[in-house]
């Protein structure tokens, strides 16, 4: 209070004069001199309005070291934040403002915040950056990855503020230029093998759209829905795709085959262009590759149900005409056989080839081949018999006649003057010329017909009898005859004895009965070669069987194959002659000369 009045005094006086408390407190001093204010009272009061100004002062005092308390906190604070907004920023410093900052609190302040506020707002925007971007890349992930469901709502992007520097960002644009590509490509790739659904199914009549749906209901268009890239998707397509690709090729190489079989059957039967040309398309896939196969329904079932059907017909139709060829071309084979007198190829071997035909087991192109070398074969078999047959031909010939000479010499009117009798004496001349040659020409025959089975490793058969057996036959039945005659002309020579008036013996007596027509017209000589060709075959030799050599080819003709097989019954064809038979003295009995 002293203090107080003492600053009431002089100096202190003079200040508070100077401010409006001085003249409050002037003015209250007045009021007091008037009242007549006890001092004790005035002293009270002022030491009451000191310490009441005081806690004014301190509480201003406390709301400053507050408020410098605050801009300190706000200013470190701006401080923190501008630091770590450079740090996540990835940025050393803000271009223009102070690295030292001078001046009050406020000045600070208001130094700091324009800058803080700038990096803030570049946070802001870089965040919205890192927002995009890593949602760009969740979305396309999630389309990698299938999820159709995704949304931006549902799945919202978490963004480390910590971490907001360009360089990260840009590792964030790089994932999504990687993730955009991947799609892009994944979206090209569906679309070509869309593309290819949609070409195969054309070409092969089936329905893409239905396909395509049942890979995935996405990927129709007329869906709405968002394509699923996923790899299971694009798997399921590749799949589809080689499916499609596998059935084309199957169908391909049906239709190709049947094409070719068509364009043979046609070039084969001369099918002309009008029954061609509804196949035609068919038939030019042989000459094209399954690439080349593009056109909308040129590979459906219908076509190859069709194609296949008339094929089956054209093959109905080719085993007809291979069966009227085969039964032309064994025609050829038999007269061939026929005419050489080789065996004729069994029945059962013409049927079998016949079941072959019918079954489609052999092809028109093999049956030729085979045909013509069983044609082949003949023939040239037929060349090889050729000498030996002519040889054959003379010998049954001169057989022949020697069987009319035999009947002529033992006719009793062979010399009586009759009608057509000097042509019997010419022939029997000619007859005997060609008899004689006979074992010579057997002989030849048997040296030939051997060389002709040592070449050919086989038998020389004769219609199916071994050419070989009959002319050891006939051989032995050649010198069994010559010494039977010999036998018959020593029994003769000693029974007739010579009268004195006769040296010769007796002549025989003529008849005025003629020749038989058969003798006069050529006899046995006669027989068309062809029937005697036919007729030749081994017989049952016995006492009864034969009257001469020529007799016995005579006999031979009847017999084939009932006789073939007792012809091959002893090794060597060794045939057992009895001994006792019959006499030929009919034969020989009168003179050779007409």
């Amino acid at each position: 209070m002293g203090s107080l009045q003492k600053s009431n005094g002089g100096m202190g006086s003079l200040a508070l004069l100077e401010t409006s408390c001085g003249y409050l407190l002037q003015e209250l001093q007045i009021i007091w001199d008037e009242v007549g204010e006890d001092k004790f009272e005035r002293e009270k009061f002022l030491l009451d309005l000191e310490q009441e100004c005081l806690e004014i002062y301190r509480r201003k005092v406390d709301r400053a070291n507050i408020s410098r308390a605050r801009l300190h906190q706000q200013l470190a604070e701006s401080e923190a934040e501008f630091t770590h907004l450079l740090l996540s920023l990835g940025e050393r410093s803000l271009p223009g403002r102070p690295e030292k900052m001078a001046g009050t609190l406020k000045e600070q302040l208001n130094s700091i915040t324009p800058a803080l506020r700038e990096m803030q707002l570049r946070k802001e925007e870089r965040v919205k950056q890192f927002r995009v971007v890593q949602g760009q890349i969740h979305k396309i992930s999630a389309e990698i990855a299938g999820w159709t469901e995704y949304s931006d709502s549902t799945s919202p992007v978490c963004v480390n503020e910590n971490d907001l520097s360009l360089k990260k960002l840009e590792e964030f644009q790089n994932e999504l230029q990687r993730l955009q590509s991947e799609k892009s490509d994944r979206l090209q790739r569906m679309e070509n093998c869309i593309s290819t659904i949609r070409n195969l199914s054309a070409t092969l009549g089936m329905d893409s759209s239905s396909i395509i749906t049942k890979v995935h209901p996405s990927l129709n268009e007329l869906s709405g829905l968002s394509k699923n890239i996923s790899d299971g998707i694009l798997e399921k397509l590749d799949s589809t795709v080689k499916s499609l690709q596998s059935e084309k090729q199957t169908r391909f190489d049906k239709l190709q085959q049947l094409g070719k079989a068509l364009s043979d059957l046609w070039s084969l039967m001369d099918t002309p262009y009008k029954d061609r040309h509804e196949f035609l398309h068919v038939a030019n896939l042989s000459s094209m590759a399954s690439a080349e196969i593009s056109t909308p329904r040129s590979l459906t079932l219908d076509m190859m149900q069709q194609a296949d059907t008339e094929v089956k017909r054209l093959d109905q139709l080719k085993a007809s005409k291979m069966k009227e060829f085969f039964f032309k071309k064994q025609i050829e084979l038999e007269d061939i056989c026929r005419r050489s007198h080789m065996e004729i190829p069994s029945r059962s071997e013409m049927e079998k080839i016949i079941s072959q035909i019918d079954s489609g087991e052999i092809d028109h192109a093999d049956l030729l081949t085979s045909v013509d070398e069983q044609i082949s074969r003949a023939e040239e078999e037929a060349s090889s018999r050729k000498v030996i047959m002519e040889k054959v031909e003379k010998w049954i010939l001169a057989c022949d006649e020697e069987l009319w000479l035999e009947e002529y010499s033992t006719d009793e009117n062979r010399y009586s003057v009759s009608r057509g009798a000097h042509k019997n004496l010419k022939r029997a001349e000619q007859a005997r010329l060609m008899v004689n040659k006979i074992p010579a020409l057997v002989d030849l025959l048997i040296s030939k017909t051997k060389d002709w089975e040592d070449e050919r490793k086989k038998v020389f058969l004769y219609d199916e009898v071994p050419l070989l057996a009959m002319l050891e036959e006939y051989r032995m039945l050649m010198k069994e005859k010559e010494e039977e005659k010999q036998r018959q002309r020593k029994k003769v020579q000693s029974k007739v004895v010579p009268e004195p008036d006769s040296p010769f013996g007796t002549r025989p007596g003529t008849s005025s009965r003629r020749l038989s027509d058969r003798s006069i017209n050529g006899g046995f000589g006669s027989e068309s070669p062809l029937n005697r060709k036919s007729s030749l075959g081994l017989q049952p030799i016995g006492p009864n069987s034969i009257n001469s050599p020529s007799r016995g080819v005579s006999s031979i003709r009847g017999g084939k194959k009932t006789n073939r097989e007792r012809a091959y019954s002893q090794k060597g064809f060794s045939y057992h002659l009895r001994e006792d038979t019959v006499s030929v003295v009919s034969a020989f009995s009168g003179p050779f000369s007409p």
